[in-house]
């Protein structure tokens, strides 16, 4: 897993101690803890379940036939393009009926079938992720399976169409999407503790695809169940909704920065261009901030510029936590942010500004023999005072951005707004 940001206070004299380290390094064991024992339970269930499962040809031929629909899937989603970044697919509709339909030992090995097409065909990383990816699937779908079996010992009545073998099936595809959810986002908040559960856990898009793979995998295990010939009908859906899917992360990645997971800048001045026609119509107030992170440079040369990319995520994910949900934030360029904010007036503007700018102070990013810290220079512009479009907001945020690295940085400022020059006295004998 990447390098993640540790919210901390700033070593005294900017020296780190090895106190200053120590929560950074127990949260990295116990990450590498957590993992590992995934692994290891995974093992531990494979070696269990091969040794007490009495493996039958009509069992591995449906393995088989499955494995084969999600390789044909895999290499649909290899010639469409899957850049970093893209991670849901629609897998699930092939080893969720291996879960419902075949032992749970099963379970265990489709996951690292399909992570092996996927490491090889699709896109190489790091092994270790493929691994756990693996040990973390292999888990669900065992325990799913381990359910529907105990509630339903014989599979074959689930392609009968009885209310309650489909209902058992649903309600073991849910404990696969549940456990699922929960292990990753364990991870994921052991990896970084200052994101929210919310956050790691699920937001409406992900339970909408949660619910759309839970459908699918019942229904291609029902019509398995029936006669394996019709997976043939079953696999062309399938390929296009995962299709589909990809084209609209890819859409989605296409709008924003690979290195810090804001929208870049060109996906920013759209929606800022959108939120400053609305304000102008309805009338509300609107400002927004140019944030520059002080001697940038210094960090690239000093620690190097993978260090350089980790103080911008922790920047990044430093804004988010800090924004509301519809303020606009996004990477402009180089170590520039950019944040709208609807509905505030300079007061709103400059409380943000300076919280943001304390937040950012206090972050505090690991490097190799060090803790990096940075401060920010903030400038702000409000529409209506200092601009009526996108241009003139930018200008003005900029001319006080310079400002305030001219006044020693590590502040925030706002332009001086020039008062309008008094009306002449009409001459009464003209």
């Amino acid at each position: 897993m990447a390098a993640t940001s540790h919210t901390s206070v700033k070593p005294r004299n900017g020296v780190s101690t090895l106190a200053d380290r120590w929560p950074l390094l127990g949260q990295r064991r116990t990450l590498l803890y957590y993992l590992g024992g995934i692994v290891i339970l995974n093992l531990a269930a494979t070696v269990y379940f091969m040794t007490t499962t009495v493996l039958r040809w009509p069992e591995l031929l449906t393995f088989a036939a499955l494995m084969g629909c999600g390789a044909v899937c895999i290499e649909a989603t290899r010639r469409l393009g899957m850049p970093a970044g893209v991670s849901r697919d629609l897998l699930s509709a092939w080893w969720l009926p291996v879960a419902l339909l075949l032992p749970p030992v099963y379970s265990l090995f489709a996951p690292i079938v399909l992570q092996v097409l996927l490491q090889w065909r699709v896109r190489a990383t790091v092994l270790y992720r493929r691994v756990c990816s693996a040990a973390v699937i292999g888990l669900a779908a065992c325990t799913a399976s381990m359910t529907f079996h105990w509630l339903v010992p014989n599979s074959a009545v689930l392609s009968r169409g009885s209310g309650p073998p489909i209902a058992f099936a649903v309600a073991a595809a849910t404990i696969f999407a549940l456990l699922n959810t929960i292990l990753i986002a364990i991870a994921a908040h052991t990896a970084n503790p200052d994101i929210s559960w919310r956050e790691v856990l699920w937001d409406r898009e992900s339970v909408l695809l949660d619910v759309v793979e839970l459908c699918l995998g019942v229904t291609v295990a029902i019509a398995c169940g029936l006669n394996l010939a019709l997976l043939i009908l079953a696999l062309p859906p399938v390929v296009l909704l995962q299709r589909s899917l990809l084209h609209a992360q890819l859409q989605a990645a296409a709008r924003t920065d690979s290195k810090t997971g804001l929208l870049n800048a060109a996906a920013w001045q759209r929606e800022a261009d959108t939120e400053i026609v609305r304000a102008r119509r309805t009338g509300e107030t609107l400002a927004l901030l140019i944030i520059d992170i002080d001697h940038f440079k210094q960090v690239n040369d000093k620690h190097g510029h993978l260090a350089g990319d980790q103080v911008l995520v922790g920047v990044a994910a430093t804004l988010r936590s800090q924004l509301r949900d519809y303020d606009v934030v996004g990477r402009f360029g180089g170590e520039e942010f950019v944040v709208l904010l609807p509905r505030a007036d300079v007061h709103e503007a400059r409380r943000v500004a300076e919280r943001l700018r304390y937040c950012i102070g206090r972050m505090a990013v690991p490097a190799d023999d060090a803790m990096i810290s940075v401060t920010v220079s903030a400038g702000v512009a409000l529409m209506s005072v200092h601009g009526d479009d996108l241009i003139e907001l930018l200008a003005a945020a900029d001319l006080a951005l310079y400002r305030a690295k001219e006044l020693g940085r590590d502040r925030v400022c706002i332009p001086a707004v020039q008062p309008s020059p008094p009306a002449l006295p009409e001459d009464p004998a003209a």
